[in-house]
């Protein structure tokens, strides 16, 4: 049996984003933009790639629908993407983020990021275990 045969689905969470949009904040507010809104390790892995910066910014956004927060009461940064070793993406949440997941139950997240050229898309589902 794989790691979700006792989890059931509880939440999705989906988000699209136009690079130019995040290309226009990054040129408009420079690092008070970039330190807002993603953590070290991220700006590390995205060194300035606005296809992946992009990509996190959605996945924040997809992760805050999934938790039923929106942004409320947590920080961009408390919602993190990092990687596995095999490269497959995974949140972690910090913070506020993480108790609120921590109150609900929720314990398994699956991410799925995804970018072109001019989109960059995120897709989250979040699982409570049962009981």
């Amino acid at each position: 049996m794989d790691g979700w045969g006792w989890y059931q689905v509880y939440r999705v969470g989906v988000d699209i984003v136009e690079l130019a949009r995040i290309e226009r904040a990054v040129r408009r507010h420079g690092d008070r933009f970039l330190r807002r809104v993603y953590t070290e390790a991220e700006l590390a892995y995205c060194r300035g790639d606005v296809g992946r910066l992009a990509a996190r910014w959605a996945a924040k956004e997809a992760i805050s629908k999934a938790l039923g927060t929106g942004w409320r009461g947590i920080e961009w940064y408390e919602l993190e993407v990092i990687r596995e070793p095999s490269g497959q993406p995974q949140v972690a949440l910090h913070g506020r983020a993480k108790a609120i997941a921590e109150e609900l139950g929720l314990t398994q997240w699956a991410l799925s990021l995804s970018h072109s050229q001019t989109c960059a898309v995120a897709f989250v589902i979040v699982t409570a275990m049962s009981m």
